[in-house]
């Protein structure tokens, strides 16, 4: 087990204290990663590149959805083991879940391959050596995912916070200088590209991740009932979060590509900057339940939606001075997208707690719900999407209606669970 689980006062109060440290190292990571938005916004808009720019990163995030899907699944897995105390079968799972990882990597790489030219076909992506580059940073990027899935499976936050701020210290002093020199799309991706040069710093906890051990394979019939259900919450939480760029990419034209771009990032960055607090909830709860654990939980859960809907307040009341910083200008036609974006961004957070509690909690039916009303999300957003009015129009009404759902659903289960952890402590001192 991690020496950073073994240290502190217990499990339990290490989680409030391992989300906050994250949260901090990330919220850093968070404002580095919008200076170069403003670095892009600056040098791309009069070019009519920098929707572009981003419309291709969330392109690159969706030919990386596999191994994001099994990087959820062996999360879940390793994390179990590692909360339970029994080293000697963790490390044969570490040993067995690399092997599952590097042959996912393999077939993930493949498959963004094949998928590439079609894929930017019908989103209108209109050069080749563009999509060449970001096929490039896309396989750079599965082999960095598939060493980062075990160090969050071992709840190693503070190694995965350095490796952040390493990287977008890389993302700005490379993208500073040679989008400069060379402004367009194609530089600004090759910048993130060489920030994935951050997931070397694993090589010091070489050791760590590959103790000798008898390889444990984590097939099973929970195993694969888990990873199609991390397909359907990761699936959906892409539609819920990233979906609404590519919907306006296919329709909007460069001008309005580069306002709503603008606007959409900023308040995507909601959230993102929060996003640290869930990934420690998820982490602890698939290894804890009960107890303390619970409460602590909980806590993190409340502090999540604060920070989310603070967050909301703060770029709503900053529209116009965060537009400026970005396009070094003011631009009115991005600052009025932000109030209906920032909206659809707290439902679409607080969705994302409640999709990740429920798949930590191996709530399969509450998860794979998830997953159904992100694709109905975005198959929404296609069909009536077509113009930034129509399609900022429709967002906050259909995430606030999925919130609703899953939310009731999720306060039922969670009454159920409330009954059963009653009903069972009963019985412990009946025996």
């Amino acid at each position: 087990m991690s020496q950073e689980l073994k240290s502190g006062s217990g499990p339990a109060r290490k989680l409030l204290q391992s989300g906050i440290i994250f949260s901090a190292a990330s919220f850093l990571t968070g404002l580095g990663n919008y200076a170069f938005q403003a670095i892009i916004g600056r040098l791309l808009k009069e070019h009519g590149e920098y929707g572009l720019a981003n419309s291709t990163f969330v392109f690159m995030g969706l030919l990386g959805l596999p191994l994001a899907i099994a990087t959820a699944a062996v999360t879940h897995y390793i994390a179990r083991f590692n909360f339970s105390g029994d080293d000697a079968r963790l490390q044969g799972l570490l040993g067995g879940c690399r092997k599952f990882l590097f042959r996912f990597t393999i077939a993930g790489s493949a498959l963004a391959v094949v998928l590439i030219k079609p894929l930017s076909d019908f989103f209108n992506f209109p050069r080749t050596g563009l999509m060449f580059i970001a096929l490039a940073c896309v396989l750079a990027g599965l082999w960095g995912a598939f060493a980062t899935a075990l160090c969050q499976g071992m709840a190693w936050f503070k190694r995965l916070a350095l490796i952040g701020l390493w990287g977008v210290c890389l993302r700005l002093a490379f993208g500073g200088f040679i989008v400069m020199k060379y402004p367009a799309t194609e530089t600004a991706v090759l910048a993130t590209g060489f920030a994935l040069l951050s997931n070397l710093v694993l090589l010091f906890w070489k050791k760590d991740l590959s103790r000798p051990s008898q390889a444990i394979s984590p097939w099973n019939r929970e195993f694969v009932q888990f990873l199609i259900v991390a397909a359907a919450c990761v699936g959906g939480g892409y539609c819920f979060t990233q979906g609404d760029m590519l919907v306006a990419k296919r329709f909007f034209s460069n001008t309005e590509l580069d306002a709503y771009s603008c606007a959409e990032r900023l308040a995507a960055a909601l959230p993102i900057v929060v996003a640290p607090l869930l990934t420690v909830l998820f982490t602890h709860r698939s290894g804890q339940r009960h107890g303390d654990a619970l409460r602590e939980q909980l806590k993190l859960l409340g502090l999540y939606t604060m920070g989310l809907i603070c967050g909301a307040i703060s770029l709503f009341v900053l529209r116009n001075f965060c537009v400026k910083l970005i396009f070094g200008r003011p631009a009115p036609e991005a600052a009025a997208m932000i109030a209906p974006l920032a909206m659809t961004m707290v439902f679409v957070g607080l969705l994302q707690a409640l999709a990740m509690w429920a798949l930590a909690s191996r709530w399969l039916k509450i998860a794979l719900l998830y997953g159904g009303l992100g694709l109905a999300y975005w198959i929404t957003l296609l069909c009536l999407g077509k113009s930034p009015e129509d399609l900022l129009r429709v967002m906050p009404v259909t995430a606030g209606i999925a919130f609703g759902a899953v939310f009731l659903i999720w306060l039922v289960a969670m009454r159920g669970h409330k009954t059963e952890t009653l009903k069972s402590d009963a019985a412990s001192l009946d025996g």
